[in-house]
């Protein structure tokens, strides 16, 4: 079982060499997926492998032709890596439009990366509305026909329901996994977590889901340990490892996350009724506390307060990617109720590419200082 924590862990610290053996293994042809969130399992039963496509560590050398240096470091290491030719066994990608930044992309991917198709994935943003499931299901059926050209497999109402069972069975271990990991924090630190987490972005879910089973498994039988101080984190990721590093090395474990790439995509399960499309949308309207979906009661708060209070977490630590805009615009809401709420805040601005931390490990020191005063 340690060479399973072992190998997950590695597969999600190598992501382009992890994407590569599953797309050999499965013999399928791979989606990349841009952040934040692509209805997966249309994906998959389309006979399509996706790929998560989260930036990475890489040099900006010609996405400035076609981003400002002021946007996300994600979006301009998406692009990079696209223009290298890091991405040509993908048959397509799915670019979605949460924000001006991502809009650009979309915009100008033919021109950065000709030959890699680019499909859009646009949500309605008022999703209180009844219209809002119509808007999904024909986005829905728009992208499900373009993937079934890709692959020439018809996504058929029972391959829909079947990749629908089997993401509800691996949302629920991810959910379980956490949940072991806050139980654990000296077997599963969080740098561990992380890369299980973000592991599965890289493989076959179907193998995936049966490796993180048994891991759960496995940590359920081991007594429960104590040690470090819990903390919540939030933001859009937190990366990269030497970030990570800073918490270990001061005792910090994570009791939970509200993180863009990790428990946001897995937290909310499917509703039990309906067909596999209108159930596959229907979870995506019932997000909550994101600032990619609009939020007019701005829940983003109270959900990070009672977090805290759930997992007994001692403070919040703020993951903020530089020049995210929706990221920064949610951040004084939430910042005021937790200050009123008396629960110790700490904000990081962070990018994916960082030649040095020690800024940040002092601040990350100071604060487990004090809050182990």
């Amino acid at each position: 079982m340690n060479s399973l924590l072992a190998e997950l862990t590695a597969a999600g610290r190598r992501p382009k060499e992890t994407a590569l053996r599953s797309l050999r293994e499965t013999g399928k042809k791979g989606v990349g997926c841009f952040p934040i969130y692509v209805p997966e399992e249309i994906i998959h039963a389309a006979g399509l492998l996706p790929i998560g496509l989260w930036g990475g560590q890489t040099e900006f050398k010609q996405a400035d032709k076609y981003l400002q240096s002021f946007c996300c470091s994600i979006m301009r290491a998406n692009v990079e890596l696209g223009i290298k030719g890091v991405y040509k066994d993908l048959a397509a990608v799915i670019i979605t439009a949460y924000c001006d930044t991502l809009r650009a992309v979309l915009n100008n991917w033919p021109a950065a990366v000709p030959g890699l198709k680019a499909i859009p994935m646009v949500y309605p943003q008022n999703r209180l509305e009844p219209a809002a499931l119509e808007y999904m299901l024909e986005k829905f059926r728009t992208l499900q026909k373009e993937l079934e050209s890709i692959s020439g497999i018809e996504a058929t109402p029972d391959r829909l329901a079947d990749s629908l069972a089997l993401y509800e069975k691996y949302r629920a271990g991810m959910r379980e996994f956490t949940q072991l990991a806050r139980s654990h924090p000296l077997t599963v630190d969080v740098r561990l977590r992380h890369n299980v987490v973000k592991a599965a972005y890289y493989m076959d879910k179907a193998v995936y889901t049966e490796k993180l089973l048994a891991l759960n498994q496995w940590l359920a039988s081991l007594p429960e340990e104590k040690g470090g101080i819990p903390v919540i984190v939030t933001g859009l990721l937190a990366e990269p490892e030497s970030f990570l590093a800073l918490f270990a090395e001061n005792g910090l474990f994570f009791a939970g996350d509200d993180l863009a790439q990790e428990s946001r995509q897995f937290r909310v399960a499917a509703r039990p009724d309906g067909s596999p499309l209108e159930r596959i949308a229907r979870r995506f309207l019932d997000l909550r506390g994101c600032t990619f979906f609009c939020d007019p009661l701005k829940t983003r708060g109270e959900l990070l307060i009672q977090m805290a209070r759930d997992t007994g977490a001692q403070g919040i630590v703020v993951c903020m990617y530089k020049f995210c805009d929706p990221e920064e615009f949610d951040y004084p809401v939430y910042k005021e109720e937790i200050e009123a709420a008396g629960l110790p805040l700490l904000y990081l601005e962070i990018e994916q590419r960082m030649d040095g931390v020690e800024q940040l490990r002092t601040r990350i020191q100071s604060f487990a200082e004090t809050l182990r005063s």
